[in-house]
């Protein structure tokens, strides 16, 4: 046995060697990520760590690397179910890799979240979705490292999104095997890059096979959007959802002009939010990985942070990262 946890005192690196039977040297090596410690004096190492209640004190650690092990989060808005489940997803991964989260708020433009950021002294960013829109390589402060989520592979940034298009494609093809003549589409906003990829995908889809796409409808990704929309689409019988918020509000509003789902019309969103299997009925959506998107962006920012990967160039646009997506099935779709 590797005997008690002090009960009281901060832990210190020099206990940790001692309980792993390693130099203080080592110890700092797996508390800074230095890749010159072997797998199994690092496994030792960190379970030591974890015996001792051992956290590594960040303020010290900065002086000695330069960096403060903290990223920050830029965003828009938490009041969509996705960006809510991509901060949490996002401060898990941090946490994994060492790093504390420190969450902005962006405005019309990202410069601002930024500057904020960059006065925080923070050693890199991640600018989430609907942010995205607004970010550029030329908004970046000297010296910021960005990762992007969901945006155009042309930002002159480094990106990882998830695979919208061929989540919206799969969603419409699957409303079309079910007999349905044409899919309507409820769209997102008309600024958001995942909404336009959504968009598409639905719509290629269509095209591919000889239909003429219907008049999109728009939303602002809230249920209350989608019950609004419910009278637009009054003679739909089939519509894909650009996510699972306005899919909600819709059926709603579909119920109360009487069109039962899926009876009379079918739905598929998009996000497979927490809820989605208890919606009246379980809703058939598209089910993003927000666990993999959060831990390939923070990986990414983490990789140009420690200088695992050279800088990216504005001109290389290829630097993306495409998290794939999954059509679920439930029960408000049906044959037509």
């Amino acid at each position: 046995m590797g005997g008690a946890r002090p009960t009281s005192g901060r832990v210190s690196m020099a206990m940790v060697a001692g309980r792993a039977g390693v130099s203080g040297q080592t110890v700092s090596r797996v508390v800074n990520g230095s890749p010159r410690v072997d797998p199994a004096t690092r496994a030792r190492v960190e379970k030591a760590m974890v015996e001792l209640g051992y956290r590594p004190h960040r303020a010290a650690r900065a002086l000695r690397t330069g960096r403060t092990q903290t990223i920050g989060l830029v965003v828009t808005t938490l009041a969509t179910v996705g960006n809510s489940r991509m901060l949490q997803a996002t401060a898990e991964a941090a946490e994994e890799r060492g790093y504390a989260l420190l969450l902005v708020t962006a405005g019309d433009t990202v410069s601002d979240a930024f500057e904020r950021l960059r006065d925080q002294g923070v050693d890199g960013a991640i600018v989430l979705n609907e942010a995205s829109a607004l970010a550029t390589a030329e908004d970046r402060p000297q010296g910021l490292r960005l990762v992007v989520v969901d945006a155009p592979a042309d930002s002159g940034l480094l990106v990882v999104h998830s695979d919208h298009a061929g989540g919206a494609a799969a969603a419409t093809r699957r409303l079309l095997a079910l007999g349905h003549e044409n899919v309507w589409h409820l769209a997102g906003p008309a600024d958001s890059f995942a909404a336009a990829e959504r968009e598409r995908g639905w719509r290629e889809t269509l095209q591919t096979e000889g239909i003429t796409p219907n008049p999109l409808v728009r939303g602002d990704w809230s249920a209350e959007s989608g019950y609004l929309a419910a009278v637009e689409l009054a003679e739909a019988t089939a519509v894909f959802s650009a996510n699972d918020q306005m899919a909600l509000g819709l059926i709603r509003g579909f119920a109360e002009q009487g069109h039962v789902v899926p009876d009379q019309v079918s739905v598929i969103g998009f996000d497979d939010v927490p809820d989605a299997a208890n919606y009246r009925p379980p809703l058939t959506t598209v089910r993003q990985d927000f666990t993999a998107l959060a831990v390939a962006a923070v990986d990414a920012l983490v990789a140009e942070i420690e200088g695992e990967v050279t800088e990216v160039a504005a001109s290389d646009q290829d630097v993306r990262r495409i998290i794939g997506t999954r059509l679920i099935e439930r029960h408000s779709t049906a044959r037509a």
